[in-house]
């Protein structure tokens, strides 16, 4: 089992004005921010593995991100990358497999074939299930962004267990910032409840909801609202 003890306060968003943390001083970090899905990933898997004090979190504040972040850092200028053993890495779904494969703590990738293979097969389609749902936003809503949804609940289906896999993996936690995000958003914004008729969803969010390291990471349910009516409806 991961971890459940380690409770951490996490510190204040970096913004043009901060200074730059030393670079490869020996400390590994992950560049973040609370808002992003993407780095949400990362966030998830470093707590659910009881890294909190093997990688610092350094978060970001994106609408006014220090300029050190992408000349020195990262060049992409995104969110997440990795500081360790001498090098910066990023995009999010190769950092939930390098954060598994390298650190201590619970592997989040079972060794039966058909799992593996049915690992792959969702991570693969992540960005096809993140696209859609955001598109539907300027279309038919109910329509696209449930057909996703029904997509992830029959995926649920496929091994005993409340999880993708059966238990947690890799998998749940590429799509559970998203999930919440979008589940947030499409219930107060556009009176959507994509859990209606779903009990293997509702299932799934229930169990992430038990799990300390992810409830450390939730996002503000008003800043999603806020966030996402700015840059999709607006």
């Amino acid at each position: 089992m991961a971890s459940t003890l380690v409770q951490e306060i996490p510190p204040p968003s970096l913004d043009a004005t901060a200074e730059q943390p030393p670079l490869f001083d020996g400390t590994t970090r992950l560049y973040t921010a609370y808002i992003c899905p993407y780095a949400h990933r990362a966030w998830i898997i470093r707590n659910y593995k009881g890294l909190q004090h093997k990688i610092k979190l350094v978060p970001l504040d994106l609408r006014n991100r220090p300029d050190w972040y992408k000349e020195k850092v990262y060049p992409t200028n995104k969110v997440p990358s990795l500081e360790h053993n001498g090098k910066v890495i990023g995009e999010s779904l190769d950092l939930l497999k390098y954060i598994d494969s390298n650190f201590e703590g619970p592997s989040l990738l079972p060794d039966d074939p058909a799992k593996r293979e049915f690992a792959e097969e969702l991570l693969s389609y992540s960005e096809t299930f993140n696209g859609a749902i955001i598109n539907s936003f300027k279309g038919d809503t109910a329509k696209e962004a449930c057909a996703q949804f029904d997509y992830l609940e029959n995926a649920l289906g496929k091994f005993d267990g409340p999880f993708l896999l059966g238990e947690i993996s890799q998998v749940d936690i590429a799509y559970i910032p998203f999930v919440e995000r979008f589940h947030i958003f499409l219930s107060e914004a556009l009176k959507i409840d994509v859990t209606e008729g779903r009990p293997k969803l509702v299932a799934w969010m229930e169990e992430f909801n038990k799990i300390d390291a992810y409830k450390q990471t939730k996002v503000d349910p008003e800043l999603v609202v806020e966030i996402y009516k700015m840059v999709f409806l607006s």
